[in-house]
């Protein structure tokens, strides 16, 4: 036996520093720290899977004797890999910490990390509407609001951290994972995601759960769209794009944890990049939480980018680059670490600085404490009606009315007759995203260890839902016909129920076309986390069919069920209504038929832009005045440049009227803050929702800068004929960026400031000049736009 395994003969007569709650947190780490062996120290840096300690769902103590006998760091998808209800999963992880605390030398719990990036994702949890709807309402208050709720489910269950928010900026549509994002904009993700921090962590993590931005840093610009590809981005843009969300969540929300990706950027892979994980997040962005690996990321070093030649070597490189954590289980950083540290490669040190780390955040997360939960309890808090509620409110918000002719919609929920037709019409499965657990649940069956399903029926691992079929029909009247089909596929080349789909669209007033995406992560699946895309129509004969439903002369409705922004020029040319609901959730089937009979006014806004062909990808509102066009001509010689809809675009019911636009000042020095007020009307006979939305341009710039930028949004509600003043009041520093030498500053100049409904539907414009001179900042000092509605 080595020494560092030997347990000493009896425990010390007095409570030791750190079982001591009344001493500061630093301290008890210091005295927790100086009690461990090395083999003690190495366990709290990586995870175990919650199903390696049990048995059919319940817990095994012979098998945590084997896997738990020096303590963990992580309890790895206690719930999420599995099919355990809230009070079977609460009680697996009482009896999970209760033997780390009894039968463990030093008794340290462990922490239980979930996901909830649209919902906790856990067997009867609220499934909200996943996080591309989420960014679509524009309003970071409900987001914080469904953050709570997510809170109150994952602590009444004993999990105290979620791999969740997803704060990557989402540049190129063919990537899988941007319906895990909050768009493309760092101004509307930042704004987002420290929404979700602050709902999630609370106002102390002794009641929160820690909150992990991922991930850190450019996984959004993937070459050709493909996962885990490079992103061959500069350091200015990564400073400029896509640093901002994370800068915000920390700054403004203090989260306390961060998440490498998977890709390179020059040549090394963010998991062993000491310059992004060490001088960036915590040097520059002051950082001071824990870094976790993205699952199987050590491993990654060796088997996907060949930096490493063994796993003693990839921990190394791993360790040294600030990654504190290993998940979703121990495996570097055990054994062949210790090897590493014994044959002098790898300084214990390092070691203690990640230990302190992972323990510091369970001192914070008040572990010692109190870690046991009230296991019949738990179910109370979980899919309740204000929570059904809030995840209906969601799915209304989030839906964009793309196009409208003729004011199509709102339809008359008394029409003698319907046709709603499509793949996606009468499935609740379709409704939601990759992240949703039964979802989820599909991969981790796969890949993982043995979810413990046996005989369950993968429909009894959804919470109550409502497909959109469901939910038209609720929604009409009784004496309305309500026909359907489902005419083809999400895949495949069958066009054997065209005939059956055309036929009740010729007999019907109106033809409800559902169609779009599977969301997920196995094979079938045309969106979602491994699921890339070459082409960005709709899969199978989808397009096919909604033309020939157009072509029936029957008025049509086409209702988007998707995880991205597609190319759909052709089918968009020939439906006068186009809706784009997302995947949004339990509560979708419901939330769209009210946008649809106008129970709900549609509001929510494009979070990204949608090119007319795969061939203008990457397309994005904010470019460099050189990009987005072709020199001399602008468009290309066989399409036009523009895109199908642009960034911040969406329809009402009603009509909004922008005026009198006002500035503080014309002139100010570069310290200084701008007040933006204009008046906005709806001018209509309903009801309405307006996002009304700022954008700056620096008109002359040392260096190159985007068209335009999104600085500040608000929606607001207005009645009929009923005026509100929405006022910003702009900080200059968010006009700040790199110069020549790398220096953050603000110039003097001529800045363009830009009121409108979209980045393209500008209504309003007046300029300011910056005065004196430039002024040089610090990350810290760059405070987002406030608003306020009068």
């Amino acid at each position: 036996m080595r020494s560092e395994d030997r347990s000493p003969v009896s425990e010390p007569a007095s409570t030791p520093g750190y079982r001591q709650a009344r001493l500061p947190i630093e301290e008890r780490v210091r005295d927790l720290l100086g009690c461990m062996t090395l083999v003690e120290k190495l366990a709290q840096l990586g995870g175990v899977w919650g199903l390696s300690v049990s048995d059919a769902g319940g817990f095994s103590e012979a098998k945590a004797k084997e896997v738990l006998r020096h303590g963990t760091g992580h309890i790895t998808r206690l719930a999420g890999a599995t099919v355990l209800r809230p009070r079977e999963s609460a009680s697996l992880a009482n009896q999970i910490q209760r033997f780390l605390l009894e039968h463990t030398r030093l008794g340290i719990p462990a922490i239980v990390h979930e996901e909830s990036c649209a919902g906790y994702s856990a067997r009867d949890a609220t499934c909200f509407p996943q996080a591309i709807g989420l960014a679509s309402t524009w309003e970071p208050e409900l987001i914080e609001e469904m953050a709570c709720v997510i809170r109150r489910q994952m602590r009444a269950v004993g999990a105290h951290q979620s791999l969740a928010p997803v704060l990557d900026i989402a540049r190129d549509p063919r990537w899988g994972r941007s319906e895990e994002t909050f768009g493309e904009d760092p101004y509307l993700v930042a704004r987002m995601g420290t929404a979700y921090v602050r709902g999630l962590q609370g106002k102390t993590l002794r009641d929160g759960v820690v909150a992990t931005g991922k991930h850190f840093l450019g996984y959004g610009a993937p070459e050709g769209g493909l996962n885990w590809a490079p992103a061959p981005l500069t350091r200015r843009e990564l400073l400029e794009r896509f640093v901002p969300p994370f800068e915000a969540a920390i700054r403004r929300a203090g989260m306390r944890a961060v998440m490498n990706a998977y890709h390179e950027i020059d040549g090394v892979p963010c998991g062993a990049s000491r310059e992004l994980l060490q001088e960036l997040l915590r040097g520059e962005l002051g950082f001071d939480g824990v870094v976790v690996s993205d699952y199987f990321t050590l491993q990654t070093l060796m088997t996907y980018h060949r930096i490493a030649g063994s796993e003693s070597e990839a921990a190394r490189r791993a360790l040294e680059a600030g990654v504190d954590l290993e998940l979703p289980a121990l495996a570097c950083y055990g054994e062949p670490l210790r090897e590493a540290i014994e044959a002098g490669e790898v300084s214990e040190e390092l070691v203690d600085r990640s230990v302190a780390r992972v323990l510091r955040m369970k001192f914070e997360l008040g572990l010692f404490e109190a870690v046991s939960v009230d296991a019949a309890a738990a179910p109370a808090v979980f899919d309740t009606a204000p929570q059904r509620g809030l995840a209906r409110r969601l799915a209304q918000k989030s839906i964009v009315l793309l196009k409208n002719d003729h004011e199509l919609l709102p339809l008359d929920p008394s029409l003698g007759s319907i046709a709603v037709i499509g793949p996606s019409a009468d499935s609740v499965r379709l409704l939601q995203g990759d992240y949703h657990y039964p979802t989820h649940l599909e991969i981790l069956s796969e890949i993982g260890p043995s979810t413990g399903s046996g005989e369950v029926d993968p429909a009894q691992l959804f919470v109550p839902m409502v497909s959109v079929l469901e939910g038209i029909r609720a929604a009409v009247s009784d004496a309305t016909e309500v026909r359907s089909a489902r005419g083809c596929e999400i895949l495949g080349e069958s066009t054997e129920g065209f005939q059956e789909a055309v036929e009740i669209a010729r007999r019907s007033e109106v033809a409800i076309v559902v169609v779009g995406g599977k969301s997920g992560l196995v094979e079938g699946c045309t969106s979602g986390e491994f699921c890339d895309r070459a082409e960005l129509g709709l899969s199978g004969v989808q397009t096919e069919l909604v033309l020939a439903v157009a072509e029936t002369g029957t008025p049509t409705v086409l209702v988007l069920i998707n995880g991205r922004p597609l190319a759909l020029t052709r089918v968009a040319e020939r439906v006068p209504a186009l809706v784009e609901a997302w995947l949004p959730g339990e509560e979708g089937g419901r939330a769209l038929a009210d946008v649809l009979f106008g129970a709900a006014d549609p509001a929510g806004r494009l979070p990204m832009t949608f090119p007319r062909a795969v061939g203008q990808v990457p397309l994005y509102y904010n470019h460099k005045p050189s990009g987005a066009r072709s020199q001399m001509r602008g468009d290309y010689v066989d399409l036009s440049r523009q895109p199908l809809f642009p960034f911040g675009h969406g329809l009402s019911y009603t009509r909004f009227e922008y005026a009198n636009l006002r500035l503080g000042a014309r002139q100010l020095p570069a310290t200084g803050t701008l007040e933006i007020a204009v008046d906005v009307t709806n001018v209509g006979a309903r009801a309405g929702e307006e996002v009304v939305q700022l954008y700056i341009r620096d008109r002359v710039a040392s260096l190159t800068r985007p068209v335009k930028e999104l600085k500040g949004f608000r929606r607001i509600s207005l009645e009929p004929g009923e005026t509100r003043r929405v006022v910003f009041e702009l900080d200059l520093g968010q006009l700040a960026f790199y110069d020549e030498e790398m220096t953050l500053v603000v110039e003097p100049g001529q800045v363009e400031i830009m009121v409108g409904s979209s980045s393209e539907a500008i209504r309003l414009r007046d300029q300011f000049e910056i005065s004196g001179e430039r002024r040089v900042l610090g990350r810290a000092d760059v405070a987002p736009t406030r608003v306020e509605v009068r």
